[in-house]
């Protein structure tokens, strides 16, 4: 049987232990990433590259008023999916957003995961499979011919009559042999956006729908050619699905949306050889993040 000093020593132990540990909500973005709890977290993720990772996530929250409005631990969640997939979140650079919206299920702002198109291509060359891969914007004047049944295309992109863009093609070539090309008019965009609009409005443009049109078109071109005819690998599939969240749980988005730039008219076609190793990328990583609340060591 335990003595009376005995039991005072544990309850002594579990008052200090629960003096030690506070809820992620209590705590800020800053506070968060310096708790041990989270260090350790990218760390297993991320290993070396953890600091520089936390470093841009913290420069993009003090840069984004719209950011700096969601619930920390939301933003935590989502810039830990994008260290999962090993894809920086500079929005500038065009691989993956952190992305602001309100939760009219718990009632507050939260943050998102992204994909954006160049994150796509990004993880089609880490499979080895894909010898190149690309999607352009289509401007007026340039499309001269396009058969859906054969899939043949005709462009002269030194034709463009104007700057608006009429479509936009996408295009993969495995090392199989196996190719797709594929083209989106405006139109069928248009519509496909306005499907998945979770908006009341269902018409009004959101996030980087608003901010960058031309990027999110051509991630759509992507996500849907890839999701039909392309070589998925595990970690491609665990993209898709965080970023399908964005259409099937994105409700009332703000309009609060800030620039993100994409610096070109679009990729260039990559040569899958130019990537770093593609055994390296089949090694396992950690699992996301899912829970919502942790007890963290300060």
């Amino acid at each position: 049987m335990a003595t009376n000093s005995a039991l005072k020593n544990q309850l002594s132990q579990k008052q200090e232990t629960a003096t030690k540990q506070v809820s992620a909500q209590s705590l800020g973005l800053k506070g968060l990433l310096n708790t041990p709890t989270m260090n350790k977290k990218f760390e297993q993720v991320l290993g070396k590259k953890a600091p520089q990772f936390m470093s841009s996530l913290l420069n993009i929250y003090n840069g984004d008023t719209a950011i700096r409005t969601a619930e920390p631990m939301s933003i935590i969640s989502s810039a830990l999916v994008a260290a999962t997939l090993d894809l920086p979140i500079d929005k500038n650079l065009g691989y993956a957003w952190i992305v602001p919206f309100y939760d009219s299920k718990k009632g507050h702002k939260a943050a998102q995961f992204q994909l954006g198109y160049k994150g796509y291509i990004q993880l089609a060359l880490r499979t080895g499979q894909y010898k190149g891969i690309n999607v352009i914007p289509v401007k007026e004047g340039e499309l001269l011919k396009w058969n859906r049944l054969t899939e043949e295309i005709d462009l002269d992109l030194d034709a463009a009559t104007s700057e608006k863009v009429i479509g936009y093609c996408g295009y993969f070539k495995l090392i199989n042999g196996f190719e797709k090309t594929v083209y989106w008019t405006r139109d069928q965009i248009e519509e496909h956006r306005i499907k998945h609009n979770k908006a009341k409005d269902k018409k009004s443009l959101n996030n980087v729908w608003k901010s960058d049109y031309d990027a999110m078109a051509m991630k759509t071109v992507l996500r849907n050619m890839l999701g039909k005819w392309g070589i998925l690998s595990v970690e491609m599939q665990t993209a898709v699905m965080e970023d399908e969240k964005e259409e099937s749980e994105m409700k009332d988005i703000t309009d609060e949306a800030h620039e993100v730039t994409i610096d070109g008219d679009g990729p260039d076609i990559i040569d899958a050889q130019s990537v770093n190793d593609p055994e390296a990328s089949k090694e396992q990583k950690p699992s996301i993040l899912d829970q919502e609340e942790f007890d963290f060591e300060q």
